[in-house]
């Protein structure tokens, strides 16, 4: 199976670190996600980002309840950090984040490679769209937080 994928940069006025420091706090993933996905960390907190963590949450897509874990399989401070699925609602879904210094800011690069149960009718039904409303409002909260520009 080929994995799909897909793309996103933004751009933030902030420096590297302090970029790195507000996605290694794992509530933010909760301010991040649109209500709609009705989105909840249930791992006990605190919660230590690290190389094979395990984060677990609730949400809903399109109505239904789903059970989401988490593991961080790569953590490389403060220039990225890779999540994996390990149970959840895809066959595959690996999600690097990197963090580039530039032009006194950060530019914040999201590479999610994926597969959806369905293949690629899903995607092209729900999932594609969902994924590009997700990152489109992480990207206005992000870009509020950190008075960013793309």
């Amino acid at each position: 199976m080929k994995l799909l994928r897909f793309d996103s940069q933004l751009w933030v006025s902030a420096p590297r670190p302090l970029v790195f420091e507000f996605f290694s706090n794992p509530e933010n993933l909760e301010r991040l996600t649109p209500d709609w996905l009705g989105f909840r960390i249930v791992t006990p907190r605190p919660i230590e980002l690290q190389a094979g963590a395990r984060i677990d949450y609730r949400l809903r897509i399109h109505g239904l309840p789903i059970r989401w874990q988490s593991e961080i399989s790569c953590w490389d401070p403060p220039s990225r950090f890779v999540d994996e699925q390990r149970r959840g609602p895809y066959r595959k879904w690996i999600h690097t984040h990197r963090f580039e210094e530039q032009e006194g800011g950060t530019l914040i690069v999201d590479e999610v490679r994926y597969w959806p149960l369905g293949g690629r009718l899903m995607n092209w039904l729900f999932v594609r769209r969902d994924v590009q409303r997700i990152f489109r409002y992480r990207s206005e909260v992000l870009r509020q937080f950190f008075d960013a520009r793309e």
